[in-house]
């Protein structure tokens, strides 16, 4: 299993690390060059919901295809919380017939429901728990 951590590298400044070797830069929003946690909670959602279309769309446009997701949410930050969160996939499917691409869309839409683990788990809630271990105590 991959580990996951981040560690403080100054005030508001993080570098969250996985054991595979990959590294994000997190901050606050007024760090340069950073990712806030919010908008890793938003990328995570976006790439995962493309990588859940990855293989429908190939299957129809090739492996070649461009696609962008785009993802935007602001805070409600009276409760610290993202009310909602929006998604839209930008993907050219100009060449398809009408009936061809509403059997598309649907597939797509169903992949992302089904194996979008992040968004799942947004849908649904999840309990997190958070346990200190602190040195001395």
């Amino acid at each position: 299993m991959t580990e996951l951590w981040v560690q403080r590298t100054g005030p508001r400044r993080y570098t969250g690390h996985s054991s595979r070797g990959a590294q994000v830069l997190i901050g606050s929003e007024d760090v340069e060059g950073v990712f806030t946690p919010g908008e890793l909670l938003k990328i995570a959602l976006a790439a995962c919901s493309g990588m859940s279309t990855d293989l429908p769309l190939s299957r129809r446009l090739g492996d070649d295809y461009e696609a962008t997701v785009r993802v935007s949410g602001d805070a409600d930050r009276e409760n610290e919380v993202y009310p909602r969160i929006d998604e839209v996939l930008e993907v050219d499917l100009s060449a398809l017939e009408p009936e061809a691409l509403q059997r598309l869309l649907v597939v797509v839409e169903r992949a992302v429901d089904r194996v979008c683990t992040v968004g799942r788990t947004l849908k649904a809630g999840t309990e997190v728990k958070l346990t200190i271990d602190a040195d001395g105590a």
